[in-house]
């Protein structure tokens, strides 16, 4: 009896070693396989954007918003190396997706507001302050619109 359940024990052992755990490994049932490498190609255009290389973080962003569509970061980080590189019709659509994903994105609305500010909507910059001091009081992405605001003499 011992035997057969020895035996039964390797043959269950060696079927989920080469059946269950490669499956487990391609797959994404926890999202780490598929968020680590958003996380690495974000991280990697974000380095890239710190250093003002907009120009090489673009591609890696486009290509990261069509991967993970849903990751309002990337459509945010996207939106302001857009705005950065002059792109300000791109610039505005990456924001509003981002704010279709998360209508309370702090970055989106504040980057969102210094893209109107530049673009002569004072007014709609207004709004996303207002809202900002409505979602985090005097956070840094309020503060930083408001300085935005008061330097374009608003």
């Amino acid at each position: 009896m011992t035997h057969v359940l020895s035996s039964f024990l390797i043959s269950a052992i060696a079927f989920l070693f080469f059946f269950v755990a490669p499956a487990m490994a391609v797959g994404t049932s926890d999202g780490s396989s598929a968020q680590s490498t958003t996380v690495n190609a974000y991280d990697e255009a974000k380095a890239m954007v710190d250093e003002g290389n907009f120009a090489a973080a673009l591609p890696k962003l486009v290509s990261l918003t069509k991967t993970d569509p849903q990751n309002a970061d990337a459509w945010n980080l996207l939106g302001f190396t857009y705005r950065k590189l002059g792109q300000m019709e791109d610039s505005s659509k990456a924001y509003l997706t981002v704010l279709s994903i998360n209508p309370n994105h702090l970055g989106a609305l504040e980057y969102q507001g210094e893209l109107f500010i530049s673009t002569g909507k004072i007014e709609e910059a207004k709004a996303n302050l207002a809202k900002l001091k409505t979602l985090c009081g005097t956070c840094e992405q309020a503060e930083d619109l408001e300085k935005a605001l008061k330097s374009a003499g608003a």
